[in-house]
């Protein structure tokens, strides 16, 4: 069986904690460790204290995340 070095991150934080930072440097440390990588945003509300969700796909042939 061949080996899949694919996985999702999936972030659940609260809205306005600055948390879009900290996710964009996670997504950006894994870049430049030399691994494709995607991020996307998901806002459900842009109300402060809210939830909001990151979703970070790492993978070899470097796909996107979610579309649609």
């Amino acid at each position: 069986m061949p080996k899949v070095n694919d996985f999702t991150l999936k972030i659940a934080t609260v809205n306005g904690t600055g948390s879009a930072s900290a996710n964009g440097l996670l997504m950006k440390s894994i870049f430049r460790m030399g691994v494709p990588v995607m991020g996307k945003n998901y806002f459900p509300s842009n109300i402060q204290g809210l939830p909001t969700w990151y979703e970070i796909r790492v993978t070899d042939p470097g796909h996107l995340t979610r579309a649609g």
